[in-house]
């Protein structure tokens, strides 16, 4: 009877841990890789617009986060100080991706900035899968000191590569939850 006892409650476990409907824990996404093909994928669009002469402009310039990376800075922050500098650079990004969609009238376009935006969105789940919280922003922020406007589509694009290349690839190479096991 301890036999039967004991494969019983194994067996539970297993039908428990696979029954559909409980979500599962999310599994922190620490390699790099992943980054990189959201990188490319930014690169890419950036590429696609740089010879976009006509329909490019925006009806107003949107504010979008500083790329540029003092290094002696950044590594005097701790994970949370530069967290926050990315949760609102990508909220940052997302707003002015959806300005930006609203303004323009092409199809090719808006192929290319929903691209973008989904982007965004993802890397904002690989951030989530490292039990980094999202992000809510202060009210009135529209864009201070760690600023600044672009005026075009491509200038758009070419900022959001810069980010994921500077910013986000900081942040998620020194992730606690990717540097616990060494995963």
């Amino acid at each position: 009877m301890v036999c039967s006892s004991g494969l019983l409650a194994v067996l539970l476990m297993i039908l428990e841990s696979t029954r559909p409907g409980l979500p599962s824990p999310l599994r922190p996404i620490c390699d790099l890789r992943v980054l990189d093909r959201f990188i490319k994928e930014a690169r890419d669009t950036e590429a696609t617009m740089r010879g976009c002469r006509e329909g490019c402009s925006l009806g107003e310039p949107l504010a979008v986060p500083l790329t540029s990376v003092d290094f002696a800075v950044w590594e005097k922050k701790d994970f949370a100080e530069q967290t926050q500098e990315v949760q609102a650079g990508l909220w940052l990004l997302g707003q002015a991706v959806g300005s930006a969609r609203a303004s323009v009238t092409d199809a090719a376009l808006h192929s290319l900035i929903d691209s973008s935006s989904r982007n965004i969105y993802s890397i904002g789940q690989v951030l989530h899968s490292l039990n980094i919280q999202e992000y809510t922003p202060s009210t009135g922020m529209s864009g201070g000191e760690d600023t600044w406007r672009v005026s075009t589509v491509s200038e758009l694009f070419q900022v959001q590569t810069n980010f994921l290349r500077g910013k986000v690839r900081l942040l998620l190479s020194t992730a606690p939850a990717c540097n616990k096991d060494g995963s």
